[in-house]
């Protein structure tokens, strides 16, 4: 049975009670034998309703707020995924977790509103401003560790590479060995030059003649990579900047590196430092990104919660007297459930029996897109940050 990575939220009013609005739900679902969707109880509690006019305002807040919250849930999702390196979101789903070890979707499908730090005697608005503001500060902590993080990571990077790839860019030091150099000599300097491998033998019979003063048969092969050879040459200060320029007539490349025990130790010194300096910061940024995904996915079920509890009172009126549900379809029976909906709800509005029938039409106080309109409240939770790429 293939389930859609998507659950709609939707709410109904009450039959003679909430509870047989779910049942009559469930019962529609399941079609037979053939089931067409799972049915969840979404359960919001008594919420103070304010006046019309607070409704209407506040329902084209909590759309952009949904926005934003998810926008902040996905982000958490995706650096946690950078961070720790997946080649597959099924590896990342194991480490995505609410309110300690709940999967998403359980927490979702067992929905329970927090009544310690959402306090149902605030207004809603109060609520609102509340989540917005807890979500807010979770990305800007996001951002800030995520940079630090970031530049951390591209500084160790560069050197990393430095130390790998062609001899043409590469950092030669840890190739090279002390006694490869003349060194502390007044007159006498060694070069080390890239010589390509089609032209290995070239060089060793003419690198003598490049200019006067080079020192003979003082050229090794140090190193070599499949398309390079390193070499050193010893030859005169005085004729460096002409052997340099021959070399190039050439095409051997002299890389610009002096021997120096204290600089190849430092350079070995500060790729320690910022591996181990990644290795410190790790930890504790994994366990903060995990921490923060839950905290802004209850947050986000938290916004949902408010947009379904005002939606359905502008909708359906008071007294309040609705039921909240969630529907998770079978991914083959995605349009058979639609409409069963549309056969369920409809009658609550007859100038609209489907989304898809209204183009252009604009609802005052209903937040909502035409295509996303339908006879009953509805709003799409898409889950597939959660969904191992196929």
């Amino acid at each position: 049975m293939s389930l859609l990575s998507e659950y709609w939220l939707i709410s109904a009013p009450g039959e003679k009670t909430p509870q047989q609005t779910f049942d009559k739900l469930s019962q529609a679902a399941k079609s037979g034998n053939d089931k067409l969707a799972e049915t969840y109880k979404f359960s919001i509690p008594d919420l103070k309703v304010g006046t019309l006019d607070i409704l209407v305002a506040l329902s084209d807040d909590l759309g952009k707020i949904d926005a934003y919250t998810e926008s902040v849930v996905r982000k958490a999702s995706s650096t946690l995924e950078d961070v720790l390196e997946l080649s597959a979101k099924g590896n990342l789903t194991e480490n995505l977790r609410v309110s300690g070890d709940t999967p998403p979707q359980i927490y979702l499908q067992k929905f329970s509103w927090d009544l310690a730090k959402y306090p149902v005697k605030q207004p809603l608005r109060a609520i609102a401003d509340v989540i917005s503001k807890d979500v807010s500060h979770i990305e800007e902590e996001l951002k800030t560790r995520y940079n630090k993080y970031n530049a951390l990571k591209g500084n160790l990077q560069q050197l990393e590479r430095k130390a790998t790839g062609s001899l043409l860019t590469r950092n030669i030091a840890d190739l090279v060995k002390k006694e490869d150099f003349i060194l502390d000599s007044e007159y006498l300097v060694t070069l080390v030059v890239i010589i390509p491998k089609i032209l290995a033998e070239d060089w060793f019979k003419t690198y003598e003649r490049l200019a006067e003063k080079v020192v003979p048969r003082s050229s090794k092969v140090v190193y070599d990579d499949p398309e390079h050879n390193l070499v050193t040459v010893t030859i005169f200060r005085t004729i460096q900047d002409e052997f340099k320029n021959k070399c190039r007539e050439n095409k051997f490349m002299v890389r610009d590196f002096q021997y120096d025990e204290n600089e190849i130790q430092a350079g070995k010194d500060e790729l320690d430092k910022l591996s181990a300096e990644k290795k410190k910061k790790f930890g504790p940024l994994v366990k903060w990104l995990k921490i923060n995904f839950g905290e802004a996915f209850v947050a986000w079920m938290h916004i949902k919660a408010l947009r379904v509890f005002t939606e359905s009172v502008l909708r359906y009126g008071l007294p309040v007297n609705f039921q909240a549900m969630l529907v998770r379809p079978i991914k083959k029976n995605h349009k058979r459930m639609k409409d069963v909906l549309n056969q369920l709800y409809g009658h609550l509005d007859s100038t609209a029996l489907s989304g898809q029938q209204m183009s252009t039409m604009e609802i005052p106080g209903i937040n909502l897109t035409a295509s996303d309109y339908f006879p009953y409240v509805f709003y799409k939770v898409s889950l597939d940050m959660l969904e191992p790429v196929r």
